[in-house]
């Protein structure tokens, strides 16, 4: 096994327990250069053992860390016992149900980087990000079959950060029954939502909003809503459900906005629900020019700012549509605004909504703060895995 030395006074994130180590920080290496997955250990330039993880060789996170215990290997049963404390996380919080979804482990907030786990109704959706979790699909594929016995377990390791470690894209069953075309699942508030597990976006379903839609939705009570960037039309239905008198929902796909009208079927919505494929950005000017009102405008937009060079793009591109949706809103309407660009930060996000307040020359006061569900917990000592935050606003 390798040892990598840092570079003095680059030990501190490692001895504070976070999980990466970037190729900047590695002086040198001693014994036979680490192959790609393979596990090295870490210490300091003064030669004090820190830690231990998988090395990459196609990613500027030249090393994940799995263990700051010299004694515990990085094998098969460590990734057995992480993933088995993951599902019990995940049945503690009652969120594990047979016709359910959630995500079961959530990469190095679960202590496993680089492999993300979602349930939905019995399948498993698994990605494989990292060079390290590639090489040991096969032991992690029988690890989940063997402690959950799903009905199938299908890979869709078709993240951008597969990129970036030098990986394919890669999809397919790996166990067990292929996944239908869709999978019925049942969401928090008994919302019934059609979920893709092959080609839809991210595993299938965004996870992370599941309570979201129901703490969005407790304002729409006879309400017009529009619902932007709506996907399968999470926030609609569960709006539908609470009582809203009509919807738009909007979104750039229209095999999405097929799906959303499977959910309006599954959940028997009689409401009237405007579909509509556009971009939102030119859509919300349009309705501008039409002088059209709403009373709760849902922004759920996808990420913005993949990376730090691009946060000042995304900061102007957060700004626009905030600025056109206050100004949509009858006085006293909601705003529900998020954001899913983790480097956007809470505080960032607050001052962009806030510009845009001003521009719009309307007084809006923060009602709620939201963040993601709790089957995508935060590690203190990995604050990246923070990364959905949303504010519920009313404007005046």
């Amino acid at each position: 096994m390798a040892t990598v030395t840092l570079h003095p006074g680059k030990e501190r994130p490692v001895v504070h327990h976070h999980p990466w180590v970037f190729s900047g920080a590695i002086a040198r290496i001693q014994g036979p250069f680490p192959e790609r997955g393979e596990v090295v250990d870490v210490q300091a330039a003064s030669g004090e053992w820190l830690a231990r993880g998988c090395w990459s060789d196609g990613s500027q996170i030249r090393i994940r860390l799995f263990t700051w215990n010299p004694n515990e290997p990085l094998d098969d049963a460590l990734i057995r016992r992480r993933i088995e404390r993951a599902i019990d996380g995940r049945r503690r919080l009652g969120m594990l149900t047979e016709d359910g979804a959630c995500r079961l482990v959530y990469a190095e907030s679960d202590g496993i980087p680089g492999l993300i786990v979602d349930h939905y109704a019995g399948f498993l959706a698994v990605q494989l990000l990292t060079q390290s979790m590639a090489q040991r699909s096969a032991a992690i594929t029988r690890i989940l079959a063997e402690t959950l016995a799903p009905r199938g377990i299908y890979e869709r390791s078709d993240a951008e950060v597969r990129d970036r470690e030098g990986l394919p894209p890669a999809s397919g069953a790996l166990w067990g029954a292929t996944p239908p075309e869709r999978v019925r699942v049942r969401f928090p508030g008994d919302l019934w939502l059609p979920v893709d597990l092959c080609s839809g976006q991210k595993t299938g379903a965004y996870l992370d909003q599941a309570f979201n839609r129901l703490r969005v939705a407790a304002y729409c009570a006879g309400a017009e809503m529009l619902d932007c960037f709506c996907y399968t039309g999470g926030f609609t239905i569960a709006a539908a459900r609470s009582g809203a008198r009509r919807a738009t929902a909007v979104d750039t796909s229209e095999t999405a906005l097929n799906m959303l009208r499977d959910g309006l079927t599954l959940n028997a919505i009689t409401m009237p629900v405007e579909t509509v494929a556009a971009d939102v950005f030119q859509l919300l000017r349009r309705y501008r020019e039409e002088q059209r009102r709403f009373d709760v405008i849902v922004l759920d937009p996808p990420k913005f700012a993949h990376s730090q060079a691009q946060v000042e793009r995304a900061t102007r591109g957060y700004k626009d549509i905030n600025l056109l949706a206050i100004q949509l809103l009858r006085p006293g309407g909601i705003l529900a605004t998020f954001s899913c660009s983790g480097l956007v930060s809470s505080d960032l996000f607050q001052k962009i909504v806030f510009g845009a307040a001003l521009d719009a020359r309307r007084e809006v006061q923060i009602i709620e703060r939201l963040a993601q569900s709790p089957d995508h917990p935060v590690l203190l000592t990995f604050p990246e895995g923070e990364y959905l935050k949303g504010l519920i606003c009313r404007v005046w």
